[in-house]
């Protein structure tokens, strides 16, 4: 068995710093990096590629809503084809830096409210999946399984990339628990490492209001904002790989 482990990176902004993402990336498989909109700048961007090439991470975009104050949390009221536009737009910008360095775009993954709000509507869902087919149909998508992101981005011909969320709580309909309630994040490393080898190993976890949850994952994701992201890269990592599983990018 092997599996992905990724994390959100970059957002840092300016003299702003959050993260660690310099304990982090030896952690991982691959990282998600933010494209100016949500989180990032130009010379973050910069100096995250030079992270992530140091470490032998696969790199991909992660664009969201252009939402700095509410690091791109919020859902704004973005028409599709607003939505289109500043994806493929967000993919455009962060691809010049790799292409600058000589690393391929290895994926993208919404950020945020952008990827919340695709996970239940289709017109978002198809507007990104359009604008990533469009900008390189190899480029594949990472998605949450059984939402429209998912079936639209299959319907336009994209590969996509089961995800799950080890440090994030799950309600029973198989999405994320919102942000606020009870169990929505996990900071405890020993319980979010149980709950991705469950994930990996058994393809289940228990949800925030009872029962267990089918999960599908070929990548875990830990948030680079996580107060609690190293420790738990480690506690996971090392369970993972106590029950044989391999850490790799897809």
């Amino acid at each position: 068995m092997r599996v992905d482990l990724n994390a959100d990176a970059g957002e840092s902004f300016g003299q702003w710093k959050l993260g660690r993402d310099e304990a982090l990336f030896p952690l991982i498989s691959s990282v998600n990096v933010a494209c100016g909109f949500h989180a990032g700048d130009p010379l973050t961007i910069k100096h995250t590629l030079a992270l992530a090439q140091q470490t032998g991470l696969a790199v991909g975009a992660h664009p969201g809503f252009p939402d700095l104050v509410g690091f791109g949390r919020r859902e704004l009221a973005a028409t599709p084809d607003e939505v289109y536009a500043d994806v493929l737009y967000q993919v455009g910008a962060l691809s010049a830096f790799l292409k600058a360095v000589g690393i391929p775009l290895h994926h993208v993954k919404p950020h945020g409210a952008l990827y919340n709000r695709a996970t239940r509507d289709l017109q978002t869902a198809r507007a990104i999946a359009q604008a990533v087919k469009d900008f390189d149909p190899g480029v594949p998508l990472v998605v949450l399984p059984g939402t429209p992101l998912e079936s639209e981005a299959q319907e336009l011909g994209l590969s996509t990339v089961a995800e799950a969320f080890p440090e994030r709580g799950y309600s029973r309909d198989g999405r994320l628990a919102p942000r606020g309630s009870a169990g929505a994040w996990i900071y405890d490393p020993a319980l979010a490492a149980r709950r991705a080898v469950q994930m990996v190993v058994k393809g289940q976890v228990e949800a925030v209001d009872g029962g267990l949850v089918p999960i599908r994952a070929q990548t875990l994701c830990i948030h680079g904002d996580n107060p609690q992201a190293v420790e738990i890269a480690i506690a996971v990592r090392s369970a993972l790989l106590a029950e044989g599983v391999a850490i790799e990018s897809y």
